[in-house]
């Protein structure tokens, strides 16, 4: 009886991946990662005729400035970001440090912890985050069909993490 048969699919894909990896990048690789509030940015032609399409599914506006061309609007737990003139593609969007009530948290994961453990298990990213510093920052990556991520964290590192 082969591997196959005594293990399964299953059993023979993750005896590959334990040769494969060391223990210790197995570890990395099955860490959660906190990414934190999350919303979807999306561009538009015109913000307003969006805005007012969104407020009739229900939407309410939580952030922006419409006369900057931007607003956030959330129905219960679904938040969505409308972007006139200022992104290229829709993007997914990520805020590390934040709830859904925009609150920030006491402890997360922060966006350079994040950038670093994302790095490490070979994702390419398309702007980084800067290192040396503690406050608020971002990165972007592109997933394997061509969407935009961004992580944007919008208050300081935790002081637990510091």
């Amino acid at each position: 009886m082969n591997a196959f048969h005594s293990f399964g699919i299953v059993g023979v894909a993750v005896l590959a991946l334990a040769a494969y990896f060391p223990e210790d990048e197995r570890a990395k690789a099955d860490e959660a990662l906190q990414l934190g509030n999350f919303s979807v940015s999306l561009t538009v032609k015109d913000v307003k005729a969006s805005m007012a399409f969104y407020e009739k599914l229900g939407f309410k506006q939580v952030g922006g400035e419409l006369a900057q061309n931007w607003v956030v609007l959330k129905n219960g737990d679904a938040k969505i970001g409308l972007f006139q003139g200022m992104f290229d593609k829709n993007m997914l969007t990520f805020n590390p440090g934040w709830n859904s009530a925009k609150e920030t948290l006491d402890e997360f994961q922060d966006v350079r912890e994040l950038q670093r453990t994302l790095k490490s298990r070979g994702i390419e990213l398309q702007t980084e985050a800067d290192e040396s510093t503690d406050g608020p920052a971002f990165f972007t990556l592109v997933d394997p069909d061509g969407n935009p991520i961004l992580f944007d964290q919008h208050v300081p590192k935790p002081k637990a993490k510091r």
